[in-house]
């Protein structure tokens, strides 16, 4: 029985030795093989700079130059509307009334207290003047004279006075109808007819101004820093292009006219605003776009041919050749296409080696049989 067990363990032993054995012949085999072989040969060409107007992409958002809320400036029963939501409105044009008897009964009995001071004021006028040439004669005191002369200037005061409670009583009757203090489109009636409104109720409705109407975008401070260093002190004005969700093209483009003074630090970028025509109210205050910046002069960017980039799952990336001669590949991000190009974001630089024909032969770290280039190949086709 122990001569059995012994015999099946040594079979055991040597089946896996002959397994193990076969296995190290076979990777020899490869290996010699490999050697053997000739290095695949590749098209290698050096990375260059181009002179380009860099564009920066950022999520944007529409809002409105002007947004107004609309309040109620006295109190009283909200009687009328003039509009319906969604219209259009221009500047002074009314859009409520609130109850005005009140304030027009208000200001009719200021009108009549003004109008009995003037009468009284009128007459104390004429008794001053007869008394002036009186007192010169002596026919009357001094002291009477100077009684009519202080009531003269207190009637004088008590008209000023009136006249101001008048004013005032028409200031609030001109309350009565509530109108647009901007040209734009009005929102929903947040309070509707037949409500008591006050000074502290709220918004009656809500404007936003529609031509022109500001984009606002925040762009990543590195681009920032690109951008700058770009345009130095030229650095107003520059061309702002608008996509929708769809991807088209908003048909007038916009100037961007302001840059945050601060860096936000939880996303580290800076805020920056567009202004945009919108003629045919076709962009509406809190549509999500993306806005599309251009530099106002070029930076010196590298570029790498379309044809030399590939792409997985990671990203883009490219066959770059260390100092070794041997191919490493590299991922790198792209800021759009010039020409035939990809413009390099980050990566690879200008000078750096990369494989730009037979990538299909190209195994990371394997040895390559290099051929250079012209660098013309690889230059900028606009």
């Amino acid at each position: 029985m122990k001569k059995k067990i012994i015999i099946i363990i040594t079979i055991i032993i040597a089946a896996v030795a002959f397994r193990y054995g076969y296995s190290m012949f076979k990777q020899f085999l490869a290996a010699k093989a490999m050697k053997s072989q000739k290095a695949p040969t590749v098209e290698v060409a050096y990375v260059q700079n181009a002179d380009i107007i860099r564009s920066f992409e950022a999520p944007g958002r529409v809002t409105s130059k002007y947004r107004v809320d609309v309040l109620a400036r006295i109190t009283g029963y909200l009687q009328k509307s003039f509009f319906k939501e969604g219209d259009f409105v221009k500047a002074g044009q009314t859009l409520f009334e609130i109850e005005p008897a009140e304030y027009s009964n208000a200001a009719k009995v200021a009108q009549a207290d003004v109008a009995n001071l003037k009468a009284q004021l009128e007459y104390a006028e004429k008794q001053l003047a007869r008394a002036q040439e009186l007192v010169k004669k002596d026919y009357i005191a001094k002291s009477q004279y100077d009684n009519l002369l202080s009531q003269r200037d207190s009637l004088k005061a008590q008209l000023a006075s009136a006249q101001a409670r008048y004013s005032d009583t028409n200031r609030s009757l001109g309350y009565t109808l509530v109108k647009s203090p901007v040209d734009g489109r009005v929102g929903i009636i947040s309070v509707t007819l037949g409500n008591y409104v006050t000074p502290t109720s709220g918004p009656l409705t809500t404007i936003n101004s529609m031509d022109p109407i500001y984009v606002t975008f925040p762009i990543d401070s590195e681009d920032f820093a690109s951008l700058s260093n770009a345009d130095q002190s030229n650095n107003k004005n520059r061309k702002v292009e608008l996509y929708f969700s769809n991807g088209e093209k908003y048909p007038f483009n916009g100037v961007q006219d302001f840059q945050d003074n601060k860096i936000d630090q939880s996303t580290g970028t800076v805020t920056m605003r567009a202004t945009f025509k919108n003629p045919n109210n076709q962009l509406l205050h809190g549509e999500f776009v993306t806005a599309k910046l251009y530099s106002n002069n070029p930076v010196e960017t590298p570029i790498v041919p379309v044809t030399a980039v590939l792409e997985n799952q990671a990203g883009k990336y490219v066959y770059k050749i260390d100092d070794n001669d041997l191919p490493q590949l590299v991922y790198v991000k792209v800021n759009g296409q010039y020409g035939d190009n990809w413009i390099i974001k980050s990566g690879i630089k200008a000078g750096d080696r990369i494989v730009v024909n037979g990538l299909q032969k190209v195994t990371p770290n394997q040895p390559v049989t290099i051929e250079m280039t012209d660098n013309a190949d690889v230059s900028a086709k606009k």
